[in-house]
């Protein structure tokens, strides 16, 4: 069989075993596979993929391998322009919107405290997943690698960590969220907008002590749902605080000096 070396860059090693990572290596291919092919059969879902390079060239996906080809291959850039170079993938999306699978539930409903756009089902396969990701135009975010190597699935996120925290700062590093963050506009149940409502209007649908204490509610037109900022509120914006300075300080720990 022929052979080709390939590199992967960044934080696409992350996909790859030990001894692939962060170096060039050697792999075969069965004449007549495309590159897609070839970066999916190595462990690297084509949605974490934003510029190809053959011996030196941008390709697309269904760039046709040859012998002793050299592929590299990198990740979304967010801060190095490659504007002019073709990149792989599609164009980002007009309207921010996520589709989360059935294992992220919890992500689910932190991503709807922040505000955005997030449908969650608890009894939604694989395939219907990628159909509405694509329909929809929704970003699909999953930890099934697999789930991200399908066709109909252009725009995707494959969650790195297992610890809830870590998931929200990942998806707001990935997607640049830090300036659309609008906390406490979506219902965390049904993900419908929040509208505001008087306080007389809550009278006798929220606890009595609930009452005194807060002025302010909004309310779910479509599970009538009512919500005030209280504890789930405050959680929220300490743990937005606590990560955007652990976010600052990493970054003052890896600054090079001057």
């Amino acid at each position: 069989m022929p052979t080709v070396h390939i590199r992967f860059y960044e934080e696409l090693n992350y996909f790859l075993p030990k001894q692939k990572r962060k170096k060039s290596f050697s792999t075969r291919f069965t004449p007549g596979d495309t590159v897609k092919n070839l970066i999916e059969n190595l462990g690297v879902p084509h949605t974490e993929v934003d510029l190809l390079l053959a011996n030196g060239s941008s390709v697309g996906f269904d760039y046709f391998l040859q012998q002793d080809d050299m592929i590299s291959v990198y990740p979304v850039f967010e801060s190095f322009d490659i504007g002019r170079i073709s990149k792989v993938r599609p164009q980002p999306l007009r309207e921010l919107k996520f589709i989360l699978d059935v294992h992220l539930g919890t992500l689910a409903v932190q991503l709807r405290m922040l505000g955005f756009d997030t449908q969650y089902q608890t009894n939604i396969n694989d395939d219907e997943l990628a159909q509405i990701s694509q329909n929809k135009q929704r970003i699909l975010i999953t930890r099934d690698r697999g789930l991200l190597k399908r066709k109909a699935v252009t725009h995707g996120y494959c969650i790195r960590s297992k610890h809830l925290k870590e998931q929200l700062a990942e998806i707001i590093t990935r997607f640049d969220l830090r300036g659309s963050i609008h906390p406490f506009t979506r219902c965390l149940k049904c993900n419908t907008l929040l509208s505001s409502i008087s306080k007389q209007e809550v009278k006798g649908k929220v606890p009595e002590y609930i009452f005194k204490m807060y002025t302010e509610y909004k309310n779910c037109v479509s599970c009538d749902r009512i919500y005030w900022k209280g504890s789930h509120w405050k959680h929220m914006l300490k743990r937005l605080n606590d990560m955007f300075s652990n976010e600052q300080k990493t970054k003052n720990d890896t600054a090079p000096e001057r």
